[in-house]
């Protein structure tokens, strides 16, 4: 099933993204005016640029080599942005010049007003538009004290209501806010993109009605100070082949999803940027799966395929939490192998009305290291999870409230003496352990209202 759904997910990029079409306009920046120098303001130009080209039926508008000082670019449908090798659109320092976008008033995210929708580039409900090429688009840090936070500027690009967009190639560095964010948006494609700073790298929502449907986030290197990818309300999402170094999280889902694919990436922390408002370069969870981790998302997680996963130095390799309002089914995790996991064991937990259901490991590795003894917190109770994963009293897995558990080929390591078990299970009905290992010398797993229990080659052996 899971070569079956890569491949579809593979033949749907070719077919909607199989290369853009010859046009005929072919409109230069500098012949409307861009100066290109870094002093001189040159979005009106671009602008220009751009309103021309989209009269003219579509086509593409260039930035030559240089450095292009711009506040709000306007995408227009059916015109292409490339910026040639040595060419930086650079973000205007002074917050007061962007445009906003406007989301629907339905949107969940209209609350947030629009300043908080400012940004560099800016694409409202257009179609066949791309930003590709070997050229920069940089941020600069914009610092806004009237922002989120008090800190934040413009995203760099942000568009919404929108079909059928590429963004290829290019670099972004030094976001004020996110790098990336799409609202309401289908039919997206971001490949062999690098993001460097910033905030969030990628970050697309849809709401209740509207999700955002068949976004490709492939072949992209992303260094960021807050999540790498992140959202909410998506359908038939293909996130592959990316590096993801993050002082934050490397995926975060903060609602719904269906027809989700996680396939062939590398997670790794620290955080080569930190992240800004804390400070920190420490990578938190490598897969935080949490609707209505924010805010109440309701609606389900359904058919999540993660495999081929590398992570490295993070809190916890999963995170899969689901709040009051959520459901989650069909979710598997194969060929996943996680080193230096430093704080807590990888969770599966509902604290809804119905439990997780259908969930699969297979062929996963975990080797666990402790910053410091205790990290995992006593044995007892555990409460309910904030939004980041949290010291549990095991530290290989915890299952909580869980339907039809399968564990298949899993190995726990670790390095320091434990004096926790690896493994707690509470309120698991149906739970298959085929092939699991943990250390010779560790604690017995601790399971509490574990229904259908059945073990096959479990070692140490269950008592």
């Amino acid at each position: 099933m899971r070569i079956i759904r890569i491949v579809s997910a593979t033949v749907w990029c070719l077919t909607v993204f199989g290369g853009l079409p010859a046009r005929a306009a072919t409109l230069d920046v500098q012949r409307f005016g861009a100066k290109g120098d870094g002093v001189s303001l040159d979005s009106d130009a671009v602008n220009r640029a751009i309103e021309a080209c989209a009269k003219s039926g579509g086509g593409q508008v260039r930035f030559p080599a240089g450095r292009y000082l711009c506040a709000t670019i306007q995408l227009k449908s059916h015109s292409h942005l490339w910026l040639e090798a040595g060419a930086v659109i650079v973000g205007s320092p002074d917050p007061e010049k962007y445009s906003s976008y406007s989301p629907p008033k339905e949107a969940p995210e209209a609350k947030f007003g629009a300043r908080w929708h400012r940004a560099l580039i800016i694409g409202d409900s257009v179609e066949d538009v791309s930003i590709q090429g070997p050229g920069v688009i940089d941020g600069n840090k914009v610092f806004d004290a009237r922002g989120e936070e008090r800190m934040r500027g413009p995203h760099t690009i942000l568009i919404g209501n929108s079909r059928d967009i590429s963004i290829r190639d290019v670099s972004v560095r030094d976001s004020a806010n996110y790098a990336v964010l799409l609202e309401g948006c289908d039919d997206v494609r971001v490949r062999g993109v690098r993001i460097t700073g910033g905030w969030d790298g990628i970050h697309f929502r849809g709401w209740p009605g509207r999700p955002c449907r068949r976004v490709s986030i492939t072949d992209c290197q992303l260094f960021t100070g807050d999540d790498s990818i992140a959202g909410r309300y998506w359908e038939d999402t293909l996130i592959s082949g990316c590096v993801l170094n993050s002082s934050c999280n490397g995926i975060r889902l903060i609602g719904p999803a269906s027809r989700l694919t996680i396939h062939g990436c590398l997670m790794y922390g620290p955080g080569l940027y930190e992240h800004r408002s804390s400070h920190r370069n420490n990578m938190l969870a490598g897969l935080c799966l949490q609707p209505g981790a924010w805010d109440a998302t309701t609606g389900a997680m359904e058919n999540v395929d993660v495999s081929d996963v590398t992570m490295h130095n993070v809190t916890t390799p999963l995170f899969c939490v689901m709040k009051p309002g959520n459901t989650a089914t069909g979710i598997t995790v194969s060929r996943l192998t996680a080193t230096g996991v430093y704080l807590t064991a990888s969770s599966i937990e509902s604290w809804a009305e119905s439990p997780i259901r259908n969930m699969t490991l297979s062929d996963v590795t975990v080797a666990f290291r402790r910053e410091r003894k205790g990290a995992n917190g006593s044995a007892g109770r555990v409460r309910g999870p904030g939004v980041d994963a949290r010291p549990l009293p095991c530290w290989g897995l915890y299952a909580r409230n869980v339907e039809n558990l399968r564990l298949a080929n899993v190995r726990f390591t670790d390095d320091t003496e434990e004096d926790t078990p690896a493994i707690i299970c509470e309120n698991v009905r149906g739970l298959s352990l085929d092939g699991v290992r943990c250390p010779p010398d560790v604690k017995p797993p601790v399971f509490t209202g574990v229904e259908r229990l059945t073990a096959r080659d479990v070692s140490p052996p269950l008592p």
